[in-house]
């Protein structure tokens, strides 16, 4: 079947949680983030260098997350037990006996190992047009001009709405050419994987809090997601730089799958803490988008990536977002207990906010209120 290659621009397209800052009256072109050369330098470009505040921990505990096992017949009442103490708390916990196959998270880490050591030339044929969400990010350094991320990123768009959807294989295929048909096949293959998982978790959810179990598997059926392939080469000076600044997830649920290199941490209580890697498991979190389906009882949390001077770091995050029509406000069930926190909004005027008026951070969703009411935006 031929295959009609187009660009499309979905609302449900992450974009990294940082200000945007405006290079139009800046006449220095933006730096290029290439590890292979600045790691030549004895110092990093001061762009990268971030304020003292909020440099990196060091020899931080871990945090303390349960393990949601999904191999049993009925795991239910176990689960969403554990599942509603983590949420209530942070909103992070481990998903293990998956059922996700092992050879297809290996060759996705394989084919991201295989796409990130290509030279920079060769990435750059899928690069992120401004404007967009989808392709190959260097740092971001064409959007901002402080507080770099250390780190390149591959982005894509997953749709669920139309069964037998080839959204992610189209993507390769139409992007970087046929000889990257693997590509697009297994990561077409890990995004529905990824939705499937996803779907199991929303029943769970909605039975640890209170709600029937088929109430937010239905509200997402639909999804129209993002993946992101996060690469995190090694750095001269890890004490000055971030991964990844620290941010609250603005879409409503995260799987991360992590390589063997430490880097993810959770600010809990005041205190950043770290999730070690851990093969046979998805580290899965609470966006803010469910925060507010959950009328604020499960919370969505701060967290942020480091880096290290020995070792490349890659993960693999999956975001899963509500079709772009779906009016997002809490069940019946949890509204006849709590008294109502957020106003109705769509997952597109909540990712606009964050990205035009916002830097996100804890308070992310009660500063999105505030301005949908404020503004009065209808639906």
């Amino acid at each position: 079947m031929a295959i009609i290659c187009t660009t499309t621009t979905s609302p449900a397209e992450i974009k990294e949680q940082e200000p945007k800052q405006s290079l139009e009256n800046d006449q220095t072109p933006p730096i290029v983030f290439n590890p292979s050369l600045l790691n030549l330098q004895s110092q990093i470009p001061n762009q990268f260098i971030w304020p003292d505040e909020e440099k990196p921990s060091v020899d931080i505990p871990e945090l303390n997350v349960p393990f949601i096992d999904l191999s049993s017949q009925d795991p239910t009442l176990d689960a969403s037990r554990l599942m509603a103490e983590a949420c209530t708390k942070h909103g992070f916990f481990l998903v293990v006996n998956h059922g996700v196959s092992e050879s297809l998270i290996s060759d996705a880490h394989r084919l991201m190992k295989s796409f990130f050591d290509m030279s920079l030339t060769g990435k750059q044929r899928a690069e992120r047009k401004l404007g967009e969400s989808s392709g190959y990010a260097s740092s971001f350094t064409g959007r901002f001009s402080t507080k770099l991320p250390w780190k390149e990123t591959l982005s894509f768009r997953f749709s669920n709405e139309n069964n037998g959807s080839r959204t992610v294989h189209d993507y390769f295929s139409c992007t970087l050419g046929q000889e990257f048909e693997e590509s697009g096949n297994v990561y077409q293959d890990y995004c529905e994987a990824m939705s499937s998982l996803s779907l199991k978790i929303m029943e769970l959810l909605g039975l640890s809090l209170g709600v029937n179990r088929d109430y937010f598997r239905e509200f997402f059926e639909e999804n129209d997601s993002i993946m992101r392939l996060n690469h995190y080469p090694p750095c001269q000076t890890p004490d000055l730089t971030l991964g990844t600044g620290p941010h609250c997830d603005p879409s409503s649920l995260t799987i991360l799958h992590q390589d063997h290199v430490n880097g993810l941490q959770v600010f809990v209580d005041n205190k950043w803490r770290s999730i070690p890697p851990n093969p046979k498991a998805f580290v899965v979190n609470i966006g803010d988008t469910f925060m507010a389906l959950s009328n604020g009882i499960f919370k969505s949390c701060l967290h942020r990536a480091v880096v290290n001077r020995e070792s490349a770091r890659k993960s693999m995050a999956f975001f899963l977002c509500p079709k772009w029509d779906k009016v997002v406000k809490p069940p019946s069930e949890i509204l006849e207990k709590t008294p109502r926190r957020y106003p109705d909004f769509t997952w597109p005027m909540f990712l606009e906010f964050t990205q035009k008026h916002y830097r996100a951070d804890e308070n992310t969703l009660d500063s999105f209120s505030n301005w949908v009411i404020t503004n009065k935006n209808p639906i």
